[in-house]
């Protein structure tokens, strides 16, 4: 038992840096990464108690972090994306709903569109916050960037900058998704 504790403590001591790294490049709140950080680890002590083996314990803990990570994300629902629109080539509003296949379309278009919505909002909650603000106000709420400025004080620029980082972010993070779906 002993001889468990000191193996646990070397690992904590290991792997807590790299760990919360992994973390908060993942999560903005570093109260939040600091929380993931200690669920991983009382899941490892809770997994020894329990005598579960765990072969690969970096790779262990790596994934439970993934998974907590994930967690935290699908707990909160930053953004209500049903009465979002955006605008098409046309200049035509459509609603988000539109662009996301239809839930009556069958169990994979269903699975297609919940894996979307999930990595947007995943992706959405990555964003620094002030990014994350004004795309937000900008594309889903349609508010003008002249309206948003007015209201916080922020240069245009600014906001004009925090858009086109939180765009480049969003475009980066979603092209996997976007070019499964297209090959589906």
């Amino acid at each position: 038992m002993i001889e468990q504790d000191r193996r646990i403590s070397e690992i904590v001591a290991e792997e807590r840096s790299r760990l919360r790294n992994f973390i908060r490049r993942r999560v903005p709140d570093p109260s939040d990464a600091e929380d993931i950080v200690q669920e991983v680890f009382y899941e490892l002590v809770e997994a020894n108690r329990l005598l579960m083996p765990i072969e690969h314990v970096t790779g262990w803990l790596f994934r439970v972090a993934r998974n907590r990570v994930t967690d935290l994300f699908r707990k909160r629902k930053p953004v209500p994306f049903s009465g979002a629109e955006v605008e098409d080539e046309d200049g035509e509003l459509l609603q988000i709903e539109d662009l996301l296949p239809s839930p009556d379309a069958g169990p994979e278009a269903l699975y297609f569109r919940n894996v979307l919505l999930d990595e947007l909002e995943f992706a959405l909650g990555e964003l620094p916050g002030e990014q994350r603000e004004v795309f937000v106000a900008h594309e889903l709420e349609g508010r003008s960037f002249k309206e948003m400025a007015a209201e916080t004080g922020v240069s245009v620029n600014t906001l004009l900058s925090r858009k086109r980082y939180a765009v480049l972010h969003l475009r980066e993070r979603l092209q996997s998704i976007y070019d499964e779906f297209k090959k589906a």
